[in-house]
């Protein structure tokens, strides 16, 4: 009788049911979208990861916001489209705790090209002989203080006149820029566990007197800014810091994809609440999320170590002079989006950060 019953229940309630198939479809539609979030995070954090080491950093303030960006922010969809063509972003590292006011210690460009193979680190050295807009002729390091200001630097301003100064010598366009503290770095390091650095030769620091040596070694928070501070004593001084940063820089990049700290944004987003105070990021049309969807078109993630070719120190000159002969052509290569090119005819030249 009870079995009767609820058959005829049934019968009669079985018309009312809506249809399976829109909302199987509904399902799928955002199974789909979730699933292509996923890809373009996993992606986008390899882009974090290689934009977080010597200005490698995340917006976490401008100038018109502060904060660091909720989980939310960094995951969301957007209407905008990925950038296209070539994108060039400048990177600053600052010691801030050993010199007042701080110096842009490690300048580089991270050059993505349109064809979008592989991004390209291009070192720029802090000690090269440039012009200064406003302030005649000195060392590309002291265009960050200059701008800064002496008295509460303010990081963002030291940034334009630096990128000022850097598109001036480069003639290659800026889209967006990021400056990035030693402490934010120790901050960064540690949180990923350490970073692995395989070191073409010795290093022995003239601040702790620790020994870096030859060979791969993994490097904790502290250890990384005590290596990247190093020049003096070095064959090449800030050359072959310069080298080391890129080593480190790709080090880190693994690292990330090991680890996948950069897919939780729930961590991400206590990690740049963390290192928030001591980085900057200045926009001139391409934000971070522009750069997150370019990334995940990128054909291999793992960068080219470049430098600008410079002469031969002569004498006791302080400054460092661009390779009349070199130099113009790996410009032009870099405008004319053609790095590729140039460092096939000059392998020599090419540091693989990887």
């Amino acid at each position: 009788m009870i079995e009767d019953d609820l058959r005829a229940a049934f019968a009669r309630h079985e018309p009312l049911t809506p249809p399976t198939g829109p909302l199987r479809a509904a399902i799928d539609r955002l199974a789909t979208r979730r699933r292509r979030r996923r890809q373009r995070w996993r992606a986008g954090g390899a882009a974090l990861a290689l934009l977080g080491v010597l200005g490698i950093g995340v917006p976490l303030f401008t100038p018109d916001r502060s904060g660091p960006p909720q989980a939310a922010e960094l995951l969301g969809e957007s209407g905008r489209p990925a950038p296209t063509g070539a994108v060039t972003i400048l990177l600053l590292g600052i010691d801030s705790q050993t010199s007042r006011p701080p110096l842009a210690d490690s300048v580089l460009l991270v050059h993505i090209p349109a064809d979008r193979s592989r991004p390209y680190l291009v070192s720029l050295p802090r000690d090269l002989k440039v012009r200064i807009p406003g302030r005649g002729t000195d060392k590309l390091n002291t265009a960050f203080p200059f701008g800064a200001g002496l008295e509460r630097p303010d990081l963002t301003k030291g940034y334009e006149l630096t990128r000022r100064t850097v598109a001036e010598l480069t003639g290659a366009g800026v889209e967006s820029g990021f400056v990035l503290t030693f402490s934010a770095l120790r901050t960064l390091t540690d949180a990923v566990d350490g970073v692995p650095v395989c070191l073409p030769q010795g290093v022995r620091s003239v601040h702790t007197g620790r020994l870096f040596p030859a060979g791969c070694q993994r490097l904790d928070g502290a250890a990384s800014v005590d290596l990247l501070r190093q020049r003096r004593g070095l064959a090449q001084g800030s050359q072959d810091r310069d080298h080391n940063a890129r080593l480190f820089a790709a080090g880190l990049v693994r690292q990330v994809r090991e680890q996948g700290v950069l897919t939780d944004p729930v961590r991400l987003s206590k990690l740049l609440g963390a290192i928030g105070p001591d980085l900057a990021a200045a926009s001139d049309g391409v934000t971070m999320l522009d750069l997150m969807r370019l990334v995940p078109t990128l054909r291999s993630v793992d960068p080219v170590g470049l430098s600008l070719p410079i002469s031969e120190p002569t004498g006791r000159d302080q400054y460092l002079h661009a390779d009349p002969a070199l130099a113009p052509e790996f410009l032009t290569a870099l405008r004319e989006d053609r790095l590729g090119e140039w460092a096939a005819r000059h392998p020599e030249r090419v540091d693989p950060a990887g």
